[in-house]
This record gives structure tokens, sequence and C-alpha cells, in this order.
């Protein structure tokens, strides 16, 4: 098993004053309006963070930053690579945009036509992969030839230390939340959020949602070390990760207490809940843990003080309503 120390509270801090000026302390909402009744448990409360605000439009952007911030001078003038489904790409054009560091970014060619618009509306060179796996393969083929510096979209410090400022930011905003239900790709989110949130109030659970056709994580925490999926069978793109890796993977074994499955009829559902309730066009990741509360959590949330989050939204309305349609 990788040897991990995770952040202390200083050095969470540390990381949340260097990089306030460029990133948003996003808001929370108490999911209390009448609209939502009869959709969600009858919890105690249930309160969403919503990272969808975010600089980028995803919780990803203090990870990158803190991960560009790290670069020494002759990485900043080689440039950096990342393979994405999209959130983390964006994050990566704009930290790298605004440092003035050139970037290239590996994407599967199936995902949303505006978030690779996006990527290059902020300067980045987008090469277009198969899949995930792909996307990794070519980012690993530019770094043996360039050089460049990775800047990976979970497995890393600089990724979970930008997630747990996120989970401090969190736990300060709503101190009553005992549950924490967040949903995991790669387990960048969930690392970090959750470890933020557990040095504010230790005993909160951390709950982490996967989709049952991309459950990396599930199955490696079952096998007690990073498993590989032979394929993944998901809508939600950004919570394709093809494997667990090293370091996310050591750190969620330290700080997730339990997983569940959500299946992409339970993402649409919340979805279509976030569009109907709250306006918000929410791409099927950002709906995971909303999914997860109304669905297979259901039951056992009576009573309690809830967290969720829309982790965030880089979606077209036409590929909305693809998704949509089934």
């Amino acid at each position: 098993m990788t040897d991990v120390s995770l952040p202390t509270s200083d050095q969470i801090a540390a990381a949340a004053a260097d990089i306030a000026a460029e990133t948003i302390r996003t808001p929370v909402l108490a999911l209390t309006s009448d609209r939502w009744r009869g959709i969600l448990p009858d919890a105690a409360s249930i309160t969403v963070k919503l990272e969808l605000f975010q600089q980028a439009g995803s919780f990803k952007a203090r990870g990158v930053l803190l991960g560009l911030r790290r670069l020494d001078a002759v990485q900043r003038q080689v440039g950096v690579v990342a393979a994405s489904g999209g959130n983390h790409a964006l994050a990566v054009s704009w930290a790298a945009q605004a440092a003035g560091v050139s970037a290239r970014i590996a994407m599967p060619s199936t995902v949303d036509p505006l978030r690779i618009e996006g990527c290059r509306a902020m300067g980045a060179e987008v090469t277009l992969c198969d899949d995930m796996p792909a996307a990794f393969a070519e980012m690993d083929r530019v770094v043996a030839q360039e050089g460049r510096a990775i800047l990976h979209p979970f497995d890393g410090a600089h990724m979970t230390l930008g997630a747990a400022v996120c989970g401090a930011e969190y736990a300060a905003q709503a101190p009553q939340i005992d549950t924490l239900v967040v949903p995991v790709g790669g387990g960048g989110l969930i690392g970090g959020l959750g470890h933020g949130f557990k040095l504010a109030k230790p005993d909160v659970q951390v709950i982490g949602v996967e989709p049952t056709g991309a459950d990396s994580m599930t199955r490696s925490l079952a096998a007690g070390h990073p498993v590989a999926l032979d394929k993944i069978a998901t809508i939600a793109d950004s919570l394709s990760a093809p494997k667990a890796m090293p370091y996310s993977f050591a750190v969620a074994q330290q700080v997730v207490d339990r997983m569940v499955h959500v299946t992409d009829a339970q993402m649409r559902a919340g979805m279509g809940h976030y569009m109907d309730v709250l306006r918000l066009l929410a791409e099927p990741a950002c709906a995971a843990s909303l999914a997860a509360i109304c669905g297979p959590l259901r039951d056992e949330l009576a009573g309690k003080h809830v967290g969720i989050i829309a982790c965030g939204s880089n979606v077209s309305v036409a590929r909305w309503q693809t998704v949509m349609a089934g």
C-alpha cells in the first residue's frame, strides 16, 4: 500500500489562503423548498454544496491551481499535460492560461463538444482519443516525448489538498452535517473533501457513490489494493476512471467509511430533480450524490443531517437532453 500523509489543518488553511484570490467560496443551499417534498428522504436536514459554480465549472479548479503552484521554472517553461473526460481538462486549461503555461489535454472523442471547445478556447492543445484508457496512454506518451509535467485528474497530493480545502470550507458552512455523500470517479474528491470535513468533525460518516458500470474504487476497497476495470459502462463520463490509482486509493482507505452504487436511471432522475426544482443543468456526476440519497441510501438517512455536493456541471443543453432521453 502506498504510504500517504494527509494534509494537516494548518496546511489546508495555508492552501486555502494561497488560492483564495483566484477561486470561489462556493455557496451551500439547504434543500427546504416545498418542491422537494416526496423526492428527498425523511432526513433531519439536507444541504448541497454548489461546486458547479467554481472556476472552470467544477471542484477541480482548487487542486489544479495548487498543482501549478508547485511547478518549478523549468516545468512551467515546458508546460503541462492532463488526461480527462472534461471537468479536469477545463480546470487545467483555465489555470494554465491564467499562469501563462502551455497545456496539452488528452480527451475521449465522445465527450461533450462544449468541453472540447472550452479547452481550446482557453488555449489548450486538445488530442482526441478513443476512450479514457487511450487518453491516459496519450498523456504518458506526451510526458515521455516532451517532458511535460503531469497534472493528474485525481492521483496526487495537490488534488487531495484542493479537495480538502473544499471540505474544510463545507464543514465551516454546514457544521450540522453528520453524513457526507460524495461522488467517486478516481477518488480525489472524496479523499480530500472527506478528510477536510473530518478534521473539523471527526465523527462524520463519509459515503462514496459510484456508478454500477464504473466502480473501480468500490472493488479496490473490497480487494485491499487498486483494481482496474475491464470495461466502463455508465452515462457519467466524469466518473469513468478506468482504474484506482495508488495515492488516491490510499487516501480513500483512510477516509471513506463505505461505498454505494447508483444506476444510470437513478442519476437521470437526479438530473431531472435538479432541473425541476432548482433549474440547474446538472451532468450525471453532478447528480450522483442526490441520486444516492434518493435511491439506495433513502431509508437509512431518516433523521440524519446529510451533506451532498454538486461537484461540477460542464454540460451542454444538447448533451443533457441526449443523456436524459436515454
